[in-house]
């Protein structure tokens, strides 16, 4: 198994340790399960959300070139 280290800011672990407790699962439990959620999506999911990001910031994109 692999180990994969992680920084969050002091809200973003403020509100996953809030979640992880409302759902009683601990912070490692809940990191998993978001990973795991995001890799489990269909291909053409990842795709199309990918595509609509793109089309989103052309145009700052197209200023940062």
């Amino acid at each position: 198994m692999a180990t994969v280290k992680v920084s969050l800011s002091d809200e973003e672990m403020r509100r996953l340790e809030e979640l992880s407790k409302r759902e009683g699962l601990t912070v490692e439990q809940m990191v998993q399960l978001g990973i795991h959620d995001l890799i489990s999506q269909p291909d053409e999911a990842f795709h199309a959300s990918a595509k609509r990001v793109m089309e989103k910031n052309a145009e700052l994109y197209r200023r940062l070139a």
